[in-house]
C-alpha cells in the first residue's frame, strides 16, 4: 500500500540494509575483537534500542569467516537447546544430550582449524533459565578458546547473573554494554537515511512532523521506525503524500501510544497494580 501510494519500489524501515549508529558501530568494533581473543559478552538494553541490528551485523558481517550460530528460542530446556546449536552448525542432532555436545564441540574445532571465528550468541537471554545458561556456559568452556560468546537480553540479565549462586558466569564477563537511547539528532539522521534508501524525499515529513516523531520515540529506535510507517498510513488514508502534524497525532491519540497518566484522564482502563 505505501508502495504503490508513494510510487516506491521498496518499503520504507525494510531493514534490508544494515546501516549502525555510531554508537552501535563503536559497540560492533569491540564485539570483533573479542571475536578474536575470546571472551564472554553481554549486550543488554531495553526493547527497541537496536540489539537485533547489532546481532543482525555480526551475522552478516564476514559469514565465511566469522560463524555466528544464534540460539532465539530462549524458553527450550537444556537438550531443545543443543538441538537448536546443532541446527545452527549443521550438524546432526540425533542422540541425547553428551552426544549433541561431542558433536558441537567437534564442529567448534574442526571450524578453529579452518581459521573461522566462533561467536555463539544467545538472543533473549534474560528469558533462559540459569541453569540452562549455566549448563551452556560449561559447554562453551571446551570451545576453542578465542570464540566469544554473546549474550543478548535485557538489563535483568545482569542482575539475574550479579546474585552470588551466579558468581561463576558473572566472573567470566569480559566485556558488557547497556545499549543507550538514541540522541535526537542522531535519530533524524537515522529516519531520513530510511526515508533515502526507499527513495522517499525528505519533505515527505515535514520539520514539524519530524520533530515530533522524535521527541515521541524517547530514543528508542523500534518506536520511530512503527511510528513513521503508522503516519505514512494516515496519509494515505486522507490522500496525502506529505506527513504533518495531523497525521502524526492521529497515530498518537492510539492508547499504546498514550502514557499510563493520559489513560487515567480519558477514562482507559489501567491493568492491574502491584
Amino acid at each position: 500500500m505505501i508502495r504503490s501510494h508513494f510510487g516506491l519500489t521498496k518499503n520504507p524501515f525494510a531493514g534490508d540494509t544494515i546501516a549502525l549508529l555510531p554508537h552501535q558501530q563503536a559497540i560492533f568494533d569491540t564485539l570483533r575483537v573479542h571475536c578474536q581473543q575470546g571472551g564472554l559478552c553481554l549486550i543488554l538494553g531495553e526493547p527497541g534500542t537496536g540489539k537485533t541490528v547489532l546481532k543482525e551485523a555480526l551475522k552478516s558481517f564476514d559469514p565465511k569467516r566469522l560463524i555466528t550460530p544464534i540460539v532465539s528460542r530462549t524458553l527450550h530446556t537444556y537438550f531443545n537447546t543443543l538441538k537448536i546449536l546443532s541446527a545452527a552448525f549443521q550438524i546432526d542432532f540425533e542422540g541425547g544430550a553428551f552426544r549433541c555436545e561431542k558433536r558441537i564441540i567437534e564442529e567448534a574445532f574442526r571450524l578453529n582449524h579452518l581459521g573461522k571465528m566462533l561467536a555463539p550468541i544467545i538472543d533473549d537471554a534474560h528469558l533462559m533459565d540459569i541453569d540452562c545458561l549455566r549448563k551452556l556456559r560449561l559447554l562453551f568452556e571446551d570451545f576453542p578458546k578465542n570464540h566469544n560468546l554473546i549474550l543478548i537480553g535485557q538489563p535483568t540479565l545482569l542482575t539475574n547473573i550479579s546474585l552470588i549462586t551466579n558468581a561463576d558466569i558473572k566472573s567470566r564477563v569480559t566485556y558488557s554494554v547497556i545499549m543507550p537511547k538514541v540522541a535526537p539528532d542522531d535519530m533524524q539522521a537515522w529516519i531520513l537515511g530510511e526515508l533515502d534508501k526507499a527513495g522517499l524525499g525528505h519533505n515527505t515529513l515535514t520539520p514539524d512532523a519530524l520533530a515530533l516523531i522524535i521527541r515521541s520515540a524517547e530514543g528508542v529506535i523500534r518506536k520511530a521506525r512503527n511510528l513513521t510507517i503508522a503516519c505514512l498510513l494516515e496519509a494515505i488514508k486522507d490522500q496525502t503524500k506529505t506527513v504533518d502534524l495531523k497525521q502524526v497525532n492521529s497515530v498518537l491519540i492510539q492508547p499504546h501510544w498514550r502514557n499510563n497518566h493520559d489513560l487515567d484522564q480519558i477514562g482507559y482502563p489501567r491493568g492491574p497494580q502491584s
